[in-house]
C-alpha cells in the first residue's frame, strides 16, 4: 500500500512539473510572439547639448543616461523642421509638413485660434498601429489643431490627456510675451489641459503638468499591460515659460531650465521602471528626442545646440539636429550610432517592426532604419532636407 502510495505521489509530481513546463513554455512562446509595444517620448525645444550624455556640464540626466548606455545613442537624428507644428506634423505621419499642410510662412505653427489642422486624409503612427488592435494614447502637447476634427482622438488615438496646442498659449490679454517668458507667473497663462475632448481644467498649473503627464503615462501603461501599446508622450518642458514641480525646485547648477530638463529626466525614468515592473521592457521599443532645437532667443531661459550653430527656428544644424536615444534591451545592440536619420523615419520603422504595412497611396519622406538599429544592414538615408516652413 505504501509503494502504491509513493507511486501515486511521483506521478501526481510528474504530471504537475509537465503541466508546469508546458505553461511555462506557452508563456514565453506567447511573450516571444506578441507584438511589441512603443513609447515615443519628445521633448519641446530641448537643445542638442542640452543632457549629460550629449555634453552638458551641470544638468544631470542619470536616467537618460542610462537608457543611452543601455542603448543606442543616435549623433546625427534630425527632425523635419525648427519649430513646433510642421516638426510634430511630420514625425506622426512620416511625411514632410509641406504635403500635409502643416507649415506657413505667416505665423509658423498653429495658436488657439487658428481654423486648421492635420488634415483627416494624413495616417499618424497611431492610426497605422490600430489596424494591428494597439491601444493608443498622446499624453502631453498636441499642436497639431484645436478644433475636434484635428484633435488626438480624431488622428489614431484612443485617449488624449494634456494641452491641444502649448503652455505658453493663451496668453491674458495686455501683457508682453516676452517680458512673461522671462519673468514667468502662473496667472499669466491661461492654456487648457484637457482629458479627450474634456476641458478638466483652465488655466492649467503649468508647476505640475510634468508630474501628471507622467502619471497619467504610468497609469496608460499599467491599464493595457495585456495589450500591445503605443505610447506618444510629447511634453511641454522644457519650452517657456518655465515652471517646474516643488521637489526639483533650485535642484540644478543650470537654474531654472536644468530644473525642469532633471524633472524631464526624471519622468524617463519612472516611465522604464514602469515598463520593467510590469515585465514589458524586453517587448518595448523606446525612443527619446526633441521636437527641435533649443529657444536661445530666452537666452538662460533657453537651452544649449552645444556644439552646433544655431537653434529653435533656424535651419542651422542647433535647429534641426536633436539629441535622440533608442532602446530596446535585449533587441538592440547598444553604442553610439553616427548614421543620419529623421524623425520622420520612426513612422515607416515602427510600422516594420509592427508588421503593418503602410498604405500606398501617398509619398513618405522616411525611412525603415531597422536594418541600422539592429546593425543588420545600411542606412537607406543619404540626405536630409532643412525646411523652414514652406
Amino acid at each position: 500500500m505504501e509503494k502504491i502510495t509513493k507511486n501515486i505521489m511521483l506521478m501526481t509530481s510528474m504530471l504537475t512539473a509537465c503541466i508546469t513546463t508546458q505553461e511555462s513554455s506557452v508563456a514565453a512562446e506567447k511573450k516571444a510572439n506578441s507584438k511589441p509595444n512603443f513609447v515615443i517620448i519628445l521633448a519641446d525645444d530641448l537643445g542638442y547639448g542640452d543632457l549629460e550624455c550629449f555634453g552638458h556640464p551641470t544638468i544631470r540626466t542619470p536616467n537618460l543616461d542610462r537608457m543611452a548606455t543601455e542603448g543606442q545613442k543616435w549623433t546625427s537624428f534630425y527632425v523635419a523642421a525648427p519649430v513646433c507644428t510642421p516638426s510634430r506634423a511630420a514625425l506622426l505621419t512620416g511625411r514632410l509638413a509641406i504635403r500635409s499642410g502643416m507649415c506657413s510662412e505667416k505665423r509658423r505653427v498653429l495658436f488657439p485660434d487658428s481654423k486648421g489642422g492635420l488634415p483627416k486624409e494624413e495616417v499618424t503612427i497611431a492610426s497605422a498601429l490600430k489596424t494591428s488592435g494597439y491601444v493608443t494614447a498622446c499624453i502631453g502637447k498636441w499642436h497639431l489643431g484645436s478644433l475636434p476634427q484635428y484633435s488626438p482622438n480624431a488622428n489614431g488615438f484612443d485617449y488624449f490627456y494634456g494641452m491641444p496646442c502649448g503652455n505658453d498659449d493663451d496668453l491674458k490679454e495686455g501683457l508682453d510675451y516676452e517680458s512673461c517668458m522671462f519673468n514667468p507667473k502662473l496667472e499669466y497663462f491661461n492654456a487648457p489641459l484637457m482629458r479627450n475632448s474634456e476641458t478638466i481644467e483652465q488655466p492649467a498649473d503649468l508647476t505640475t503638468t510634468t508630474k501628471r503627464f507622467t502619471q497619467e503615462a504610468i497609469h496608460f501603461i499599467n491599464q493595457n499591460k495585456d495589450k500591445p501599446f503605443f505610447l506618444y508622450m510629447a511634453h511641454t518642458a522644457p519650452h517657456v515659460p518655465l515652471f517646474r514641480s516643488r521637489e526639483f525646485e533650485n535642484k540644478s547648477l543650470r537654474g531654472i531650465y536644468g530644473d525642469v530638463v532633471e524633472e524631464l529626466d526624471w519622468s524617463v525614468g519612472e516611465i522604464l521602471a514602469t515598463l520593467k515592473q510590469n515585465g514589458l521592457d524586453k517587448n518595448t521599443f523606446v525612443v527619446f528626442t526633441s521636437d527641435n532645437g533649443p529657444w536661445t532667443t530666452f537666452i538662460d531661459q533657453g537651452g544649449s545646440a552645444g556644439m552646433l550653430s544655431g537653434g529653435k527656428g533656424g535651419t542651422y544644424e542647433g535647429g534641426m539636429r536633436e539629441p535622440a536615444i533608442f532602446r530596446w534591451p535585449g533587441k538592440l545592440k547598444p553604442g553610439v550610432i553616427m548614421d543620419i536619420a529623421t524623425s520622420m523615419d520612426l513612422l515607416p520603422t515602427i510600422c516594420k517592426l509592427a508588421n503593418v504595412k503602410l498604405r500606398k497611396d501617398r509619398i513618405y519622406d522616411g525611412y525603415d532604419i531597422s536594418q541600422v538599429l539592429f546593425g543588420t544592414g545600411k542606412d537607406p538615408r543619404d540626405i536630409v532636407f532643412y525646411y523652414r516652413d514652406t
